[in-house]
């Protein structure tokens, strides 16, 4: 009764001290949430609406930005605390196609950059 005792005991020690793969969440996961729940807190104080946030950050998980933007929202009601627009400057865009110029009656006409 005793062998059987103690073998169960070392057998549960052992186990007590092994991590086993699946138990516990992956870290790379739960850094990703934690990213996009910081993500969401910063575009509510950007004053940015959620489907804003959501196209902005298309890989980031919905779910946890969501959560993000609300946490900041209650603490910035809570604590009286105003947003700042976010500026957001245009992409720079090339616009070599068509190139807009004054004629000499004052009428604007459309060029090309090609020359034709």
């Amino acid at each position: 009764m005793s062998a059987r005792l103690l073998a169960i005991l070392s057998v549960a020690s052992l186990l007590a001290g092994c991590e086993i793969p699946g138990i516990y969440p992956d870290p790379k996961v739960l850094a990703r949430e934690a990213d996009a729940k910081a993500t969401g807190g910063g575009c509510r104080h950007a004053l940015r609406s959620l489907e804003d946030c959501y196209t902005l950050n298309p890989k980031s998980p919905r779910a946890a930005i969501f959560a993000g933007w609300r946490e900041m929202d209650q603490y910035m009601r809570e604590n009286k605390i105003e947003g700042v627009q976010a500026v957001i400057p245009a992409p720079k865009t090339e616009t070599t196609e068509e190139s807009v110029a004054s004629s000499p009656e004052g009428r604007t006409e459309r060029r090309s950059a090609r020359g034709s």
